[in-house]
Order: C-alpha cells, then sequence, then structure tokens
C-alpha cells in the first residue's frame, strides 16, 4: 500500500517530484506531502476486488495513486551562488599569470526543471566555460594591459556563460576578476621599475628645486648689495655733509683757520678713532709700521728669521 508523507521544502527552494523515475511536478516552499510506495499484500488486492464496482469512473484513477509511488529526487535552489575560477596563462609579452574569476549565478524560476535535468556538474561547466574565455583573451594583451583591462575580460566572461548558461536554466549575474596574479620575479622587476622612474623623478625635482634655490639666493644676494651700495652711499653723502658743515663752522669759529687745517685735524681724529677700535677688538694681530721706517723694519724682521734658520 502507499501512504502520504510530509516534505517541508524551504523558502527559496522548490523539490523536485519524480513518479516511478519520471519527472511530476514540483513541491513550492511549505508543507508537501509525497505519496510513498509501500509493500502490499493479499489483503489489499482483495480490497481492490471488492471496491472495483463501488468506486465508479475515478477507479482508475485511485487504483493507479495507490500502485505508484512517488519521491523527492532532489532540491533547486533560487538562491545566489558564487563560484571562484583560478584560471592560469600566459600574456603577449610570454608572463605567466594567475587570475581568479569569481561568477555569480541564480537559477531561472520559470526554468528549474531545466535546471536540474540539463546538466549533470554545474560549477564543472561553468569553469569550462570561463577557461576558455580566459585563455583566448589573455594572450592578446600584455601584462600592463591586462591590469587595465580587467572590466573587459569580466564582461566577455560574462557575455560568454550569458549566451550559454541561459539554455540551462540559469542566469549569470555577475563575473568578476578579482585577482591578477604574475610571477613572484616579475612583480618583483615591476616594482624596481616603478621605484627607478619614482626616484628618477624625485632627483629631477629636488634638483629643480635647488635650481630654484640658488636662483632665488643669487637674487636675494643681489638685492642685498643693491640695498647696502645704497646705504653705503647715504653714508658716505652724510659723512661729506657733516664734514663740509664742521669745515666751515671750524673756519667761522677759529680766526685764522684755514681749509687744510681742519682736514689735518679731521684726518688725526679718524686715526685715532681706527686705533683705537683696533686695540678694544679681541684676538687683533694688526701690526702698525710708521711710515718712514719701513725698510728698517723689514730688514730687522728678515734677520730674525735668518738667525732661526741658522
Amino acid at each position: 500500500m502507499c501512504i502520504p508523507c510530509c516534505v517541508c521544502v524551504s523558502t527559496s527552494e522548490v523539490v523536485v517530484v519524480e513518479r516511478l523515475g519520471k519527472f511530476d511536478r514540483l513541491l513550492p516552499p511549505g508543507l508537501g506531502f509525497v505519496v510513498c510506495p509501500c509493500t502490499f499484500d493479499r489483503l489489499c488486492l482483495d480490497l481492490r476486488i471488492r471496491t472495483q464496482s463501488a468506486l465508479g469512473s475515478c477507479r482508475g484513477q485511485k487504483l493507479t495513486t495507490l500502485l505508484t509511488g512517488e519521491q523527492s529526487a532532489g532540491t533547486v535552489s533560487f538562491r545566489v551562488q558564487q563560484l571562484d575560477v583560478r584560471v592560469e596563462t600566459k600574456t603577449k609579452d610570454n608572463v605567466f599569470v594567475s587570475t581568479v574569476v569569481s561568477v555569480q549565478y541564480q537559477v531561472i524560476r520559470e526554468k528549474a526543471y531545466q535546471a536540474y535535468y540539463s546538466l549533470t556538474n554545474t560549477q564543472q561547466q561553468i569553469t569550462a566555460h570561463v577557461y576558455d574565455v580566459m585563455r583566448s583573451q589573455l594572450p592578446t594583451l600584455e601584462l600592463d594591459a591586462v591590469f587595465e583591462a580587467k572590466e573587459d575580460l569580466a564582461l566577455a566572461v560574462k557575455n560568454a556563460l550569458q549566451a550559454t548558461m541561459s539554455d540551462y536554466g540559469y542566469q549569470i549575474l555577475q563575473a568578476l576578476i578579482t585577482d591578477i596574479d604574475p610571477d613572484i620575479r616579475v612583480k618583483q622587476a615591476m616594482n624596481e621599475i616603478n621605484s627607478a622612474k619614482r626616484l628618477k623623478f624625485a632627483v629631477a625635482e629636488k634638483a629643480e628645486g635647488q635650481k630654484i634655490l640658488q636662483v632665488k639666493s643669487a637674487e636675494a644676494e643681489a638685492e642685498a648689495k643693491y640695498l647696502s651700495g645704497v646705504g653705503v652711499a647715504k653714508q658716505r653723502k652724510a659723512i661729506v655733509d657733516g664734514l663740509r658743515t664742521s669745515i666751515v663752522d671750524f673756519s667761522d669759529g677759529v680766526k685764522g683757520a684755514t681749509s687744510k687745517d681742519v682736514m689735518d685735524l679731521l684726518l688725526l681724529t679718524q686715526y685715532f678713532d681706527c686705533v683705537r677700535d683696533v686695540g678694544s677688538a679681541s684676538h687683533c694681530k694688526t701690526t702698525f709700521v710708521p711710515s718712514g721706517g719701513g725698510n728698517d723694519m723689514r730688514n730687522s724682521l728678515l734677520q730674525a728669521d735668518a738667525a732661526k734658520l741658522s
């Protein structure tokens, strides 16, 4: 005999029900029933004979249900699934690179039958198509272009999968290139090239900065000298004006004094001021030699040096 069995179906899933190995129906989420077959004895056969006349036109259908059992063949999930596929191939410039392609796919609700019965291994089918697309696209690009064309590669994978998997009841939501990993030696070489370029740029910028610093320093020095010259000129003009005023006042105040006498007096005053300043300076090594006895002083120094050598 056959008895009804309760089946609980989760949300976003359907249960495939088969009758004697043939697809019968899909059980939606919630509580469902499946007629499970059991061994029936002679009593069931006698019951069938006795009730044959009372069942009427529905007799055949009910007896068929009792004699043919159902079973839950499997579950089809409508949740979004992700498959990560690692592909290793070489680029146009003969650099081997390993890429990871993440494919996000989902069963189409209206094609649950095709999704369950069309393919034996869905992930293996998707992996094969990803291999085919990536190994046909990457060899046409150089390594630097691979990083720039990541979006184009992902779009090519998605379009190829969408065209194929839709017939099997699957829709491709997204295809992402999540990792591009060249050989470790290639990465080190790329880092060294990048480091050299940045170092070259840094040296050029440093030289440009030093150039600007020297130019600005020269401009500042020129400006300082100009201002110093202006200051010296004004100072000398003030000195000349002061001397002129002093001479005029001295000539007017001292009867019989000439302009030469006044100039001699001013020169003597400046001489004494110079001697005072030199004498008051620390670590002073200046020697004053009289103007008339220069030769005698020179001869004395030569004799002293000769005596040291002997």
